[in-house]
């Protein structure tokens, strides 16, 4: 190869590299993190989130997310009030709160209950799991295990695992126990009454029942926040509910089909909606679908681990949920991609904790 021929090679390499940059509109942030100089601030490390990248600058979008939707929370309600149907609207933006059953047998349960014992959201959907975890843990205690402990000698010893999480099998009894004598009054004005169950008015009674300030649904029934749970027969109620019909020659009859009116007439006469979704699944769904009925909400925010490449509704980001209606097509939704045990502290923390605090101080 001649001398020429290597320097216009050389000189096509260097235009390759050193391409010139065209001038865009959207360069405007530096990366910049936290400057440690300072001292350990946690407050301003969180800050700094928003101009790190990665799922830090998620963290740091969904913070203003999250402020935006409470801001408009906080706003009075509009003079026209809808009193007629069975939940009003009680904020100018009503906040859908959903998350799996992993977070209440986590330490999470402790930020959630927060939320909903100070009022900071208007109507909750979890799993069966979602919601019998925490009246269990009001009777016996979660532990700390590990990852890798086998499952066959757990078995042996009657204790389950949920990750590095164990449950004793006769927290289950306990559950049991305690909720049995409920189902016999409930039945009885079912056939007496007539009463119509659902899983909400189910979930209030409990939340009635407890009298444990630890639970959720303490609070929820006492806030007279509604609480859904569409599928509240896939889990330990479930096994439950099939024992107890057995012994009774029949059981409750639960109406899920009004429990879908009901919420999805939250959000049509909702004035405002916000989603705070922590993992995927029929919780996210039954939240964005409730909100399709009023042609999207107005926030939203995700927090998940799971990718969008199987289909799945889990992993689909905000962006699809606009193309199905369930999200306005003028919302700048977040999602972030994250273990909620690591991130959401710290997101309400930043939002619906240190705005409740200013405005009780």
């Amino acid at each position: 190869m001649s001398h020429n021929t290597i320097e216009q090679c050389i000189n096509k390499a260097r235009n390759a590299a050193y391409i010139q940059s065209a001038p865009v509109s959207f360069l405007t942030q530096k990366v910049v993190g936290y400057d440690w100089s300072q001292g350990v601030d946690y407050n301003k490390i969180l800050e700094t989130y928003l101009h790190t990248g990665f799922q830090a600058t998620n963290f740091g979008l969904a913070v203003q997310e999250l402020n935006k939707m409470i801001e408009c929370r906080n706003l009075p309600l509009p003079e026209c009030r809808n009193e007629n149907n069975q939940d009003p609207a009680k904020h100018n933006c009503t906040i859908f709160l959903g998350y799996t059953s992993n977070i209440v047998s986590s330490g999470l349960r402790e930020t959630i209950r927060f939320l909903v014992q100070h009022k900071l959201v208007d109507c909750i959907v979890t799993t069966a799991g979602g919601v019998e975890e925490d009246f269990i843990k009001c009777l016996a205690p979660t532990y700390i295990g590990d990852f890798n402990l086998d499952g066959v000698s757990l078995r042996e010893k009657a204790i389950n695992r949920t990750g590095n999480l164990l449950v004793p099998n006769d927290n289950y009894c306990k559950f049991e126990e305690w909720i049995k004598p409920i189902l016999d009054e409930m039945l009885s004005e079912q056939k007496l009454k007539s009463t119509l169950w659902t899983p909400s008015k189910i979930i209030e009674r409990l939340g009635e029942r407890i009298n444990n300030e630890e639970s959720i649904y303490y609070w929820a029934a006492k806030n007279k926040i509604p609480v859904f749970s569409p599928a509240l027969t896939d889990g330990c109620f479930g096994d439950i509910f099939f024992f107890h019909a057995h012994e009774n020659g029949g059981g409750l009859v639960i109406d899920i089909l009004s429990d879908v009116q009901r919420i999805d007439l939250i959000a049509m006469t909702a004035y405002n909606t916000g989603m705070f979704i922590i993992g995927g699944g029929l919780t996210k769904h039954h939240i964005c679908n409730a909100n399709l009925m009023r042609n999207g909400a107005d926030y939203a925010v995700y927090v998940n681990t799971a990718s969008e490449f199987d289909g799945s509704d889990a992993g689909a980001k905000p962006d699809e949920a606009k193309s199905w209606g369930k999200i306005k097509t003028t919302a700048t939704p977040v999602k972030i991609h994250a273990d909620a045990t690591l991130l959401l502290p710290l997101l309400v923390g930043e939002t619906f904790a240190k705005n409740h605090f200013k405005n009780n101080e």
